[in-house]
């Protein structure tokens, strides 16, 4: 799957895993769930370690281990779930550095505010991605909703 980073596409090094594939080696991205069940041994293991999380997991889990994770990775489980959007905002609010990356269905309609809320990374299937869709970065030049960048909305001007 294509990863974009700073609008270019890049090399991923990170693998989400699953409960069949815990012993996988180098750096991972586990689920929130499964990282709670396995927090020890997770965090006992050689190579770094990120969580996933989405609308349904509790956030606080995340905002109150900040500094364990390089990445938060933020699942869109479906195109109608925008819940995403809020979680990166709340990251960002509350002084998150690392990698905030998007994953599931993401779609070219939304990559631009995706970045404005915050994420710093924006995964897309092999099945959507075009090169024409990094010009959705730059297609809008006026907003109409507020994000965690310091764009104002249009009515707010």
């Amino acid at each position: 799957m294509p990863l974009l980073i700073n609008r270019e596409v890049v090399a991923d090094n990170w693998t989400l895993i699953n409960e069949e594939t815990l012993d996988q080696a180098g750096d991972i991205i586990v689920p929130l769930a499964l990282y709670l069940e396995n927090k020890e041994t997770l965090e006992n293991r050689d190579g770094q370690l990120a969580i996933q999380i989405n609308g349904d997991d509790d956030l606080d889990v995340a905002l109150e281990n900040l500094d364990k994770f390089p990445l938060i990775a933020v699942d869109f489980p479906v195109f109608r779930d925008g819940r995403g959007f809020s979680i990166a905002r709340h990251l960002v609010r509350a002084g998150y550095k690392g990698e905030i990356r998007a994953t599931g269905d993401v779609g070219r309609d939304r990559i631009a505010y995706m970045e404005r809320c915050g994420f710093t990374a924006i995964q897309i299937s092999d099945e959507i991605y075009k090169d024409e869709m990094l010009g959705a970065f730059t297609e809008v030049s006026n907003y109409y909703q507020s994000a965690a960048d310091s764009n104002r909305a249009v009515y707010n001007q």
